[in-house]
């Protein structure tokens, strides 16, 4: 639940609710697990290959049907190859929102970085049944870690990222965290929501 607990108007459904079991009716802002479905869906690059693309225990599927059924928003990592998997036409960065090309949802891109996350996190929404509204669709400033900076020069230091540098075994949780900032747009979007018939 995390950022989303006790909030006004919100129900959040933690992982132990399983959110797979979620029958409606109000909208959602649904943020499957991605670890299957990113740039390192196999595992890690000291043990490639010890998970199977995608194998995300029908979550992502769950919660794109709960968006198409109830409408709201579903957030995912840029370039998440879950939006090929299910025939979702990815977003052009830097663009705006554009038909998902399913016939029900639009998609964008979005850098988390705008609206609080300490590093620019590429993000890709998926919304149906709402109001689109206008986001930040502006290239983030790129961000260094000045110690990485200053230990490692330029290129290691972009390749390490900025949360690589804090948190010690917080780091994951942090990345993955959504800024108050971005939950509150999400929650915004999923507001709007006219429910289909």
């Amino acid at each position: 639940m995390g950022v989303y607990a006790k909030q006004p108007s919100v129900d959040a459904w933690c992982e132990m609710r399983d959110a797979r079991l979620y029958s409606g009716p109000y909208p959602v802002v649904a943020h499957p697990p991605c670890q299957r479905w990113g740039r390192f869906w196999h595992g890690s690059t000291r043990k490639p290959h010890q998970f199977k693309i995608g194998d995300d225990g029908g979550c992502f599927k769950a919660a794109l049907e709960a968006v198409r059924k109830f409408g709201g928003v579903l957030e995912h990592p840029c370039d998440s190859h879950a939006w090929r998997h299910f025939g979702l036409t990815p977003p052009k960065r830097f663009k705006g929102w554009a038909p998902a090309g399913d016939g029900i949802g639009f998609t964008c891109y979005v850098e988390q970085g705008h609206y609080g996350h300490m590093s620019r996190k590429p993000t890709w929404l998926y919304a149906a049944h709402v109001t689109l509204p206008e986001l930040n669709w502006t290239k983030g400033e790129q961000r260094l870690h000045p110690i990485a900076l200053e230990r490692y020069g330029y290129e290691k230091a972009r390749r390490i990222g900025m949360t690589a540098m804090v948190g010690g075994k917080n780091k994951t949780k942090i990345r993955n965290a959504t800024p108050t900032e971005f939950r509150d747009i999400l929650i915004s979007i999923a507001a709007t929501a006219a429910q289909p018939k």
